[in-house]
């Protein structure tokens, strides 16, 4: 039986008009399937390229490495674009942003206990079977160097049974490590943790959030401040990410005297913006807003920067609020910010920095700004998960009656 592979799914899989999804393929191919469903490729894409890493076929953690650059980066733009169609939004959607290969400076890894040790890597495509990357091409160097010390601690932080999750970043002064569904520690192997990390100059490692071992402040740069976050804390997929973002936010904040930020984290745009304006940080953690607070305070230079706890799902920040705001800046998880935006829009702030990981919600909150009477100018796609289904966007809105754009 032949078909033909006429779209993606949102996850990267190929999809025949009745049939699917089949992995690693591309639209325009033809594949023949066999008795037990596997696909064969017949007639490939002229988009078809070899994939990069020797791992690609068995590791699930990327989607789309059989394709080439062009086609995911058209790809990834026309589903921001689609998103907005189906809202009937158009705009400037500017040519896309692309973070280099290994250059993912933080992962959500797993670890198993073996028989003769451990092993390290990401599952396998649709399933828990436990894949080893070593020589994976998204990771950062500084990652892939670590991962026999994540074996090690996978040893000692492992039951027999359990499979370990290790979120693993890099930092100004070495990785930070967060290791979780560890089994109870025990006290007698906080100094054997403890001596790996200063041997392999780990900046931090935590057991289930609790810090066992610290051999330096695991900083993150925000512009000039430098921040600790809590263990695990989110951080922007890589550098080169973070700073395309951080430059978009900027941009369309412009040159605001007083600034909001919602959903602030512990800090990604609020301290940058701090640079030139007055910003009231917003985030639903406690933990991401002391970070925020404390490495504003000892940042010297910076304007001040007023870090509240809120939880702006049941709690948003009303448009009375917002009177003497010049500019938001909008970071929300993959939920979007479905209450917040309605506020927004019955505000009159002047202008909108607007950050997502998620076409989908981002499009549905754009509606609502734009009939709350803002203009969306134009969208920066940014991806820093290459080769996967992922993408990320910056957006521009301004408020038409008061930003003379009628």
């Amino acid at each position: 039986m032949t078909l033909t592979i006429t779209r993606l799914t949102s996850s990267g899989l190929g999809m025949a008009e009745s049939d699917g999804p089949f992995p690693r393929t591309l639209p325009g191919e033809v594949i023949e399937l066999s008795d037990d469903g596997n696909a064969r490729i017949v007639e490939p894409s002229t988009e078809r390229v070899k994939a990069p890493c020797r791992h690609f076929k068995s590791c699930g953690g990327c989607a789309l490495q059989h394709a080439s650059d062009t086609f995911v980066a058209n790809w990834k733009t026309d589903v921001i674009r689609a998103g907005l169609v189906a809202r009937g939004i158009e705009t400037d959607i500017r040519p896309i942003l692309t973070s280099p290969p290994q250059s993912r400076r933080r992962a959500a890894l797993h670890g198993k206990r073996t028989k003769s040790g451990a092993m390290v890597g990401y599952h396998g495509r649709a399933s828990d079977i436990l894949i080893e990357t070593p020589d994976c091409q998204i990771l950062d160097a500084q990652i892939v160097d670590a991962l026999p010390v994540l074996e090690a601690l996978t040893v000692i932080a492992a039951s027999r049974k359990a499979e370990l999750e290790l979120r693993v970043a890099i930092t100004e002064n070495g990785i930070d490590l967060d290791i979780r569904n560890c089994k109870p520690l025990d006290p007698r192997v906080i100094g054997e943790v403890a001596a790996l990390a200063k041997r392999h100059r780990f900046a931090r490692i935590a057991w289930e959030e609790e810090v066992i071992a610290l051999r330096a402040p695991p900083q993150q740069r925000f512009g000039t401040a430098l921040v600790t976050p809590p263990p695990g804390a989110f951080l922007q997929a890589t550098a080169h990410g973070e700073a395309s973002l951080i430059e978009c936010v900027l941009q369309a904040i412009e040159d605001a005297g007083h600034v909001v930020d919602l959903f602030s984290g512990c800090g990604t745009f609020s301290l940058p913006a701090a640079t030139s304006a007055e910003v009231w940080a917003l985030e639903g953690e406690a933990s991401l807003i002391q970070s925020l607070d404390q490495g504003w305070r000892q940042t010297s230079g910076l304007k001040k920067v007023t870090a509240e706890t809120r939880d702006l799902f049941r709690r948003p920040v009303l448009a009375s609020e917002l009177r003497k705001t010049d500019a938001i800046i909008i970071d929300p998880p993959r939920a979007g910010a479905e209450a917040q935006s309605i506020e927004i829009a019955k505000s009159q702030v002047p202008r909108i920095a607007a950050v997502s990981c998620n076409p989908a919600t981002f499009a549905r909150d754009a509606e609502i700004l734009i009939q709350g009477g803002y203009r969306l100018d134009w969208v920066q796609p940014v991806d820093q998960f290459r080769w996967s289904s992922h993408v990320e966007l910056a957006a521009q809105f301004t408020k038409a009656h008061i930003a003379g754009n009628e």
